[in-house]
């Protein structure tokens, strides 16, 4: 009998994967693990599949892990903040010599998350990280230009822009805060190198980037790891990673208290109680993301992930964008549904090289277009076909579309 357990499985990003796995016949048992079982066995009533059910789980604690994945096949990981949880949970996993995929993408978990590579491979365990939209899906789809369409690689551009989900849970804020605060790593020249948020180095990393559907926006350096993971599987000289969060008026928001300074995670007293400022802050920038919302009449839910990859095909230079937008889709639904294809391609032996390893180094970015094509069934969504649109523009400027 085939089991998989998706820790946070209730979450904004668990709830699609959990969806998504339910949808199709792969799994014998999917198991929800959330530290709110309430929570989780609401969700599991609401799908109504007798595979699902639900487990509470203190994911901080090694030993409930431990006990809580055992006798699993795969372990999908969609808890946050990663910086926090990431490098416990995975060990935990390792440890048990279970297969694990999850959605890191915050750069200091990644980091310290590839230094367990050789305890995996001494254990026997695929561990596929960062398989979400960026990371994830924009690492295979940069591999699948550098293998399928470019001669020669120069640069990746990945950009991102997205906003109006439902709801944002604290932990998205709180990794948005720790994004503007830590050094952020770029590819630049041939050569690692970080830049600062705030600072000049990153200020001229910013610009206005046109996404399909959903305008332009100004994108800003992103801690992403595609930057220190993409340059060693792909030769090139630039690799670099720009987000935004719509609409402006918020992201500017959390702009601001970071800028402020109200982030310190040190216990202030205020009257007669202790506060932690940033988790103030967290509150506060979540409470008045409605108002800004009204405000602005943002409307639906939107998103775009655009990568840029220039270099020579044929002895000429040539520029490949390739972007998926999205109305009416949340960031969830963009994460959550990559890193359940990504858990399944695992369980059908797809990805069966042993390690802790990027979707680059693992995953065959035909074997993903095509899971996601069976999964999607591109040819009958809305009418409008595949989402994923791909321009391809020459040496002097002329746009065409292509089709994969």
């Amino acid at each position: 009998m085939s089991r998989v357990i998706v820790l946070g499985g209730c979450g904004i990003v668990g709830s699609q994967a959990v969806k998504a796995l339910v949808s199709t016949n792969d799994f014998d048992e999917i198991v929800i693990g959330d530290i709110n079982l309430e929570k989780a066995n609401n969700y599991v009533s609401e799908i109504d599949d007798p595979r699902l059910s639900a487990v509470g789980i203190d994911l901080t604690v090694p030993k409930m892990v431990k006990d809580a994945v055992r006798d699993f096949d795969v372990v999908l990981n969609c808890s946050g903040p990663f910086y926090k949880l990431g490098p416990i949970i995975l060990k935990a996993v390792i440890d048990s010599y279970i297969d694990y995929v999850d959605v890191c993408d915050d750069l200091d978990a990644t980091q310290k998350i590839l230094e367990m590579d050789e305890d995996a491979k001494s254990a026997g365990v695929s561990a596929l990280i960062g398989m979400g939209s960026s990371p994830g899906v924009a690492n295979l789809l940069a591999k699948f230009c550098a293998d399928h369409m470019l001669d020669k690689v120069d640069s990746i551009d990945i950009l991102h822009a997205h906003g109006g989900e439902p709801s944002e849970g604290a932990a998205v804020v709180a990794h948005r805060i720790h994004s503007m605060i830590s050094p952020i790593p770029m590819y630049l020249n041939g050569k690692h190198t970080t830049v600062d948020y705030f600072e000049e180095s990153g200020v001229a990393l910013r610009q206005d980037v046109e996404f399909h559907q959903i305008g332009t926006y100004t994108c800003y350096p992103y801690p992403h790891p595609e930057t220190i993971t993409l340059p060693k599987y792909i030769r090139c000289k630039r690799v670099t990673n720009l987000g935004c969060v719509l609409p402006p008026e918020y992201y500017q928001l959390t702009q601001d208290v970071v800028k402020v300074g109200i982030i310190e995670e040190d216990p202030i007293t205020v009257g007669a109680q202790q506060v932690i400022p940033r988790n103030f802050a967290i509150a506060y920038v979540i409470k008045e993301r409605e108002r800004i919302l009204k405000e602005t009449n943002f409307g639906e839910q939107r998103g775009c992930l655009k990568i840029s990859i220039r270099g020579i095909e044929d002895g000429e230079p040539r520029q490949y964008n390739f972007q998926m937008s999205s109305i009416g889709q949340s960031m969830g639904e963009g994460t959550g549904i990559p890193a359940a294809l990504g858990t399944i391609l695992m369980h059908r032996g797809k990805i069966s090289k042993k390690g802790v390893l990027p979707p680059e180094a693992c995953v065959a970015p035909l074997d993903f277009l095509g899971i996601m094509q069976e999964y999607l069934k591109l040819d009958k969504m809305t009418g409008r076909g595949s989402p994923l649109i791909i321009e391809s523009i020459d040496k002097d400027g002329n746009v065409e579309q292509l089709e994969i």
